[in-house]
């Protein structure tokens, strides 16, 4: 065979090699994540006013470490929810309030974190804040802890009051000394939030919005929140004070799994 033979066969094979990499290049990449339906909204287009404090981001939760699927601290919301929170928040700021969230759109894959995180007994790095009178091993029995939530149909949100001017609220420090989530509010976690009686994600039958040990201003802050959100649509959750649905749902029977970040609800037009 002559060396012009041989040189042509070398580039026949490297060729063919370049053809199957080709053929199997689109298999191998990952799939797209998914994208949220033209429904949803971020809140801060529509409410703009509304403080945000995305605990889930943050490794300031009973996880303590920031929750699969929360990309970004953003609110996201289905558009109707989002318009409700609009409407409750002016009423609220005539009064010299605003409204703060804490958890809007909440996905899947967060929800199985939580799941995971729940049947690790072992791990108990935030009990004395989030959880210190709960034996771990009941937080589903208790109801604390579920493999459906939903915050995941999009129309659920977690928040509560501020008082104008809000005064910031101090960074979580990783490993520092931990105070129960029911402790005064001069003790524990500070928080620009009005004094609700707890703090925020408390597994604790403090946390049920009309505890009867809860009185005098903690009752009125209460009762202030859950009024002007029943005003314009939002049902309470009663084992939470935090914790509000709007009604109807637009997607009562659906479990979204898109990832909280501004890129799922991009280009979706407000109004």
């Amino acid at each position: 065979m002559t060396r012009l033979g041989s040189a042509v066969r070398v580039l026949i094979a490297a060729a063919a090699a370049l053809l199957c990499v080709s053929s199997v290049a689109p298999a191998a990449q990952a799939a797209p994540e998914p994208k949220a339906p033209r429904e949803f909204v971020a809140l801060r287009t529509v409410a703009p006013t509304i403080i945000q404090e995305m605990r889930y981001t943050t490794e300031h939760n009973f996880v303590g470490e920031p929750v699969d699927g929360y990309r970004q601290p953003v609110c996201i919301l289905t558009r109707p929810a989002a318009e409700a929170l609009r409407r409750a928040q002016s009423q609220l700021l005539r009064q010299g309030y605003s409204l703060k969230v804490y958890d809007c759109y909440r996905p899947q894959r967060a929800v199985d974190h939580f799941v995971r995180w729940a049947k690790d007994l072992e791990d108990e790095a935030m009990k004395e804040e989030f959880y210190p009178q709960v034996d771990k091993s009941r937080l589903f029995a208790d109801g604390y802890i579920a493999e459906k939530s939903g915050h995941s149909r999009g129309s659920t949100v977690d928040l509560t009051i501020v008082k104008l001017p809000a005064a910031p609220t101090r960074p979580y420090v990783p490993g520092e000394a931990l105070v129960p989530c029911y402790a005064p509010k001069g003790d524990r976690f500070p928080d620009n939030s009005v004094d609700m009686g707890t703090g925020y994600d408390c597994f604790d039958t403090l946390s049920h919005t009309d505890d009867p040990r809860v009185t005098g201003e903690q009752r009125a802050n209460r009762d202030l929140l859950r009024g002007t959100l029943a005003a314009v649509g939002f049902v309470n959750l009663p084992e939470e004070w935090w914790h509000f649905t709007y009604k109807p749902e637009p997607f009562p029977g659906t479990y979204f799994d898109f990832p909280v970040a501004v890129r799922s609800v991009a280009g979706h037009r407000v109004g």
